[in-house]
């Protein structure tokens, strides 16, 4: 059981099935934000918070969520430096997208998440969230940035 882990969107689009919604991530050294799209993969909507623990309770915690959401495939944000080089923070990234491909069939793809928190920061500020609030929804509204990146992109493909 090893998924397809790919940078090529045209492949990782190819590999989902259709009408399926996907799940978007923004994978951190604390938490994972997750987003979730609606089935014709237009809309992206921040969904949770997952507290990393161990990576086989947060992978368990991850599947167990996108098996209940009907989720056909993953996007991962890849924290690329700003001058579009990878450090240390993608290999991480790069290296989680491994071991859960071991863990199940879901293709996933990697999309840019350079700003990614600073949109998102800023979408809350003009909603007028309280700064704990803010706090508690930054990494599953940046998941939603990042996925909905990504299916903007799956869009005009």
């Amino acid at each position: 059981m090893t998924a397809l882990v790919t940078d090529d969107l045209a492949a990782f689009r190819a590999a989902t099935p259709p009408r399926t919604p996907l799940a978007g991530l923004d994978f951190g050294d604390k938490t994972i934000g997750v987003a979730i799209s609606d089935v014709l993969r237009g809309i992206a909507s921040p969904t949770t918070t997952i507290r990393r623990r161990k990576f086989t309770l947060d992978a368990e915690a991850l599947l167990a969520l996108l098996a209940n959401r009907g989720v056909g495939g993953i996007v991962l944000g890849l924290p690329r430096n700003m001058d579009g080089s990878e450090g240390p923070r993608c290999q991480k990234t790069r290296a989680f997208a491994r071991n859960l491909s071991a863990l199940t069939d879901l293709p996933m793809t990697f999309w840019d998440e350079r700003l990614s928190t600073v949109m998102a920061e800023r979408a809350m500020l003009e909603a007028d969230l309280s700064r704990a609030r803010r706090a508690e929804r930054i990494d599953q509204v940046a998941a939603g940035v990042i996925l909905q990146g990504a299916l903007d992109r799956l869009r005009n493909l």
